[in-house]
């Protein structure tokens, strides 16, 4: 398994996820690095296998729309500290594996107070 952070995540979420075992990049460090327009970021997330993260919601969108990005994951968390954010990956990243394993398509939205998941 593995992460594509996009632009307006931060590298500690991408060095937190890393030292969990698991690859992690930032869209800063792929094609045209924070000018990658959304529809090169879902190409290249899903060319390559990797669930994007993100908190900006025409991902979300585009997920339901076109189904692309095939594997999201997106944060409604508002205005969190950097450590609460990698609490809740680090609480939830075996639940994040299983479902990369089980489905091909899947949605995953953290909530304040919950964590939804929406396959297809």
């Amino acid at each position: 398994m593995q992460f594509l952070c996009d632009v307006h995540i931060s590298y500690k979420l991408v060095n937190a996820i890393e030292s969990l075992g698991f690859k992690c990049i930032h869209v800063n460090a792929i094609l045209d690095k924070w000018y990658t327009k959304d529809g090169a970021i879902s190409a290249f997330a899903d060319e390559n296998d990797f669930i994007l993260i993100t908190k900006d919601v025409d991902f979300r969108n585009s997920f339901f729309v076109n189904k692309k990005p095939k594997k999201l994951i997106k944060i409604n968390l508002g205005n969190v500290t950097n450590q609460e954010l990698i609490t809740v990956f680090s609480n939830n990243i075996a639940s994040f594996s299983k479902l990369s394993i089980t489905y091909s398509n899947f949605l995953i939205e953290i909530n304040s107070g919950n964590i939804n998941f929406v396959t297809l």
